[in-house]
């Protein structure tokens, strides 16, 4: 058994569990499934630990470099004269694979802690849940473009029953607008991703294919074909390849979410339960990330370096935008929301740059904001499970009221705004870096957006400075009185049991960052050179 299918479909495993087990042992349900995701947890730390490095090892766009390679015949159907129609089941990583997958590992052990607090149809949610935990890792591992885009539309469901069954007031509003965005930017990938298929052949077999890796590679695309560099068809008067790219970088950036194309993060955020906010921010937008990179800039290189600077463009807007935003929300859970889609702008910025500091940091900025976003959402859980309200100006003096959860919320509050020590002063250090390094190395992006993205991290200091001292310094003063005071106990065994782990890993990150930086840094360099060669 290989060990990423085994990571892959471990969930599945205990849903049968979950499946054939009554009613009755409802009160099991949660620790099966915390079951699953720590074994899932050990896999991954298992094959972070035995990943290789070194230029051999670095991927992207040679096959047999990736590891932990499965690739077996799946889906096979012969089309007579006109060859076959071959779909494998193809995983494997590489450095930018592996960082996000222990990381998507720990968040999804982090939600299942969280979800102690669904009360209602348990069988239901953990099913969802663990459905939704597969589909998670098999788009970090999938080499194939079909396996990828099922991976990719399996998350879709289960995420919309979640937040349409167990989420607050607006949840049907939310999970509805949800769905629709995303599904709108899948639609149109599929086609993309038909066209791409029709247009490129295994050198091994002739046939056509839906190697994501065989994509990459020019000389593999049928001459003529639609997706042919050198045949410059057109779709609607544009050239075929840059419509390629855009489509596929809108149904992309809905997920990462890049501003305009935001606005169903903070109502889904809003409405959510904690366990599937946490996975939202933790590891759904970065799958966005992860498919610009491994998909738009892969298959489409000349299209990502003439369109750099609009790239940057878009980065910079979501890094002011979800800032200043952030700044204006009463609603602790929607600031948090808003901040994300600012945090999320540098990893944009990051790849735009096509630097090995820029393309790092945005790498490292996925991985630290995973884990700090989810410590977020978890933190604003602890209090609304306590007393349902989510309301800066109704909390006073909490600091005094909860003395151990305002250390972790002040902990993951200075390690969200960049302070030096925490995994976010490191990305988002060397995405700046990257970017002011990219007019003198590639010319692709101007200073001044350097200089914006600091301003957001301006930005980001004054509305969680701001925040801290609104709700938790000063005199204890809470809207629902004693009530609340009663109400508001400090943080559990089960909650600090998710808290300390994300935090460790924060800082783990900003004090040895080389955790991350040494496995990526052959597969960021190899990305490098491929899109230079471009």
């Amino acid at each position: 058994m290989n060990l990423l299918t085994l990571l892959i479909f471990i969930p599945v495993l205990f849903a049968l569990v979950i499946v054939l087990l009554p009613s009755s042992q409802r009160g099991s349900f949660k620790y099966i499934t915390l079951l699953a995701t720590l074994l899932q947890l050990g896999i991954s730390i298992y094959i972070y630990l035995n990943f290789k490095t070194g230029a051999a090892s670095a991927g992207i766009n040679h096959e047999d470099q990736f590891q932990f390679v499965q690739k077996l015949p799946w889906i096979g159907l012969n089309l007579g004269s006109m060859g076959k129609l071959q779909i494998d089941y193809f995983v494997g990583i590489d450095g930018i694979s592996v960082t996000l997958l222990v990381m998507s590992a720990l968040v999804m052990v982090v939600a299942t802690l969280a979800s102690w607090e669904i009360k209602s149809n348990l069988k239901g949610f953990f099913l969802l849940f663990l459905l939704l935990d597969m589909a998670v890792m098999g788009v970090f591992c999938a080499l194939d473009f079909f396996l990828f885009y099922l991976f990719y539309e399996l998350m879709l469901l289960p995420l919309y029953f979640l937040i349409g069954m167990w989420g607050g007031v607006r949840r049907e509003y939310a999970a509805i607008k949800f769905f629709l965005y995303t599904l709108f930017g899948s639609v149109f990938m599929l086609l993309v991703m038909v066209g791409l298929y029709l247009s490129v052949n295994d050198p091994a077999t002739g046939s056509h294919t839906f190697n994501i890796i065989q994509m990459m590679n020019p000389a593999n695309y049928t001459q003529g074909s639609v997706f042919s560099a050198a045949a410059h068809q057109t779709i609607l008067g544009m050239p075929a390849r840059t419509v390629g790219f855009v489509v596929l970088f809108i149904a992309f950036a809905i997920k990462v979410p890049i501003v305009p194309l935001h606005t169903w993060l903070p109502d889904a955020h809003v409405e959510a339960p904690t366990p599937v906010s946490i996975i939202l921010a933790g590891v759904l937008l970065k799958i966005g990330g992860y498919g610009i990179i491994r998909i738009c800039l892969g298959i489409f290189p000349e299209i990502a370096s003439s369109g750099a600077f609009w790239l940057g463009l878009i980065g910079v807007v979501s890094i002011l935008y979800g800032a200043c935003n952030a700044l204006a929300q009463r609603d602790l859970k929607r600031l948090i929301a808003y901040s994300s889609v600012s945090h999320m702008g540098f990893v944009l910025l990051g790849i735009a740059s096509q630097t090995a500091e820029g393309v790092s940091g945005a790498v490292m900025q996925m991985v630290s904001h995973g884990f700090l976003s989810s410590m977020l959402f978890f933190l604003v859980g602890v209090v609304y499970n306590r007393v349902h309200d989510r309301d800066i100006y109704h909390f006073r003096g909490l600091g005094t009221q909860m003395p151990q959860y305002t250390a972790f919320v002040m902990v993951a509050f200075f390690a969200s705004l960049g302070l030096p020590g925490f995994s976010a002063f490191v990305a988002e250090a060397f995405t700046l870096a990257g970017t002011f390094k990219s007019p003198t190395v590639n010319g692709l992006l101007p200073y001044w957006m350097a200089i914006c993205g600091s301003v957001g991290i301006l930005l980001g200091a004054a509305y969680f400075l701001w925040t801290l001292q609104r709700m938790f310094f000063g005199k204890v003063s809470l809207k629902g009185g004693e009530v609340w005071k009663i109400a508001l106990t400090d943080v559990s065994i089960r909650e600090k049991l998710a808290l300390i782990p994300m935090a460790a890993a924060a800082l783990a990150l900003g004090l040895m960052p080389s955790l991350v930086f040494g496995k990526i840094n052959d597969s960021v360099l190899a990305l490098i050179q491929f899109l230079q060669a471009k």
